[in-house]
């Protein structure tokens, strides 16, 4: 039910997947709006179920709030889904906080971190790249970007195939004191730790094959993301309006057609569909909220990639081995402990112990 185009442009996408790839779909929503749109398709018999859900989060409404007032909202369920076993991956084009919420609370967090964020894959020049976080959580801590940076390491390693992957910091200069101190904090624990860290990069770097990970809070790195989108829109935009200038252009398109149409699937959102949603204890994926039927199904595909190779086992084992995350979440709650030892005047004072169960 999430998403600009829904219910319709869902409701086809599913329909292409389940078409082309050996994946069974739960379309979870409201059933009256659901099976008169589904009747129209053809599709293999079985592959398409459908799960009531009486209650729609809409994308202007506060995530928090809203899956709190709405226990039956579709997003909410479809987490519940992949909670209760009866579906092995989630995936939504609807209001992307409420669904890193839902994966965060109903699934739960990986060991070792404590916020979720969104890893998106990229095409570059050459290769493809994960940003993260893409938007999930736009005020953070270094603690938050060292643990995105591993787990996007993690996410390099598995999906794009490379042992080590190049990890960078997104900011406004590759020196080492450029960036505000959220950035400067984060550089100097990345750089004493075990990841392939190169130090900063810059907005141009992210798509120039430098690094295989690009690390910044989702703030930015939303920015970044739909920037190049809009960038890619315009220059396919403006290509259309010269190809139509003269005739000699025409001309020069119909030997240039091929070259083109690669460029655009190379480029195009719509063909990468989703990204996963990194840090809950399950599968998650993001879709655009602009997702048209071809995005939908290239993000059901993904789901359906990453539940094969079981992507959220591989990221979890490696997170949960990895003792400078334990650190950095030890030295948290440390700090914690001792703020609340100072403003309490109380050197002795254990905020974390048990209280006495009230008579």
């Amino acid at each position: 039910m999430g998403g600009d185009y829904a219910p319709h442009a869902v409701i086809e996408g599913a329909v292409l997947a389940v078409r082309e790839f050996d994946c069974t779909v739960v379309l979870v929503g409201d059933r009256e709006i659901i099976l008169p749109l589904l009747e129209k398709h053809t599709f293999p018999e079985g592959r398409i179920i459908i799960k009531h859900a009486s209650e729609v989060i809409r994308m202007d409404e506060a995530p928090r709030k809203a899956l709190n007032g709405k226990q039956d909202s579709s997003i909410r369920r479809t987490f519940e889904l992949v909670k209760s076993g009866e579906a092995d991956a989630a995936m939504s084009a609807g209001n992307s906080g409420a669904a890193m919420l839902s994966g965060l609370f109903i699934l739960g967090p990986l060991p070792n971190v404590d916020r979720p964020c969104i890893g998106s894959i990229l095409p570059t020049v050459d290769g493809r790249v994960v940003l993260l976080d893409a938007g999930a959580n736009v005020d953070c801590k270094p603690h938050n970007l060292v643990q995105f940076a591993f787990m996007g390491h993690t996410l390099a390693k598995y999906t794009l195939g490379i042992e080590n992957p190049r990890v960078g910091l997104l900011s406004i200069g590759e020196e080492a004191g450029k960036g505000n101190e959220l950035v400067r904090t984060t550089f100097d624990i990345l750089r004493k730790s075990k990841l392939n860290f190169l130090g900063n990069v810059e907005g141009g770097d992210i798509f120039m094959d430098r690094v295989d990970v690009v690390v910044c809070d989702g703030f930015v790195g939303n920015v970044a993301l739909k920037t190049a989108e809009g960038v890619a829109h315009a220059l396919g935009v403006r290509l259309r309006h010269e190809i139509k200038s003269s005739l000699l252009a025409r001309f020069g398109y119909l030997f240039m057609r091929p070259a083109l149409k690669r460029f655009k699937h190379r480029f195009d959102y719509a063909e990468y569909g989703g990204a996963l949603l990194l840090g809950i204890d399950g599968i998650g994926v993001i879709a655009h909220g602009r997702s048209n039927p071809v995005a939908v199904k290239n993000a059901l595909r993904i789901s359906n990639e990453y539940a094969r190779t079981k992507i959220d086992r591989r990221i979890r084992e490696e997170i949960e081995s990895t003792i400078e995350l334990r650190q950095t979440i030890g030295d948290r709650v440390h700090r914690v402990i001792e703020t609340i030892k100072e403003k309490a005047g109380d050197p002795d004072i254990n905020p974390l112990a048990a209280s006495e169960p009230k008579k």
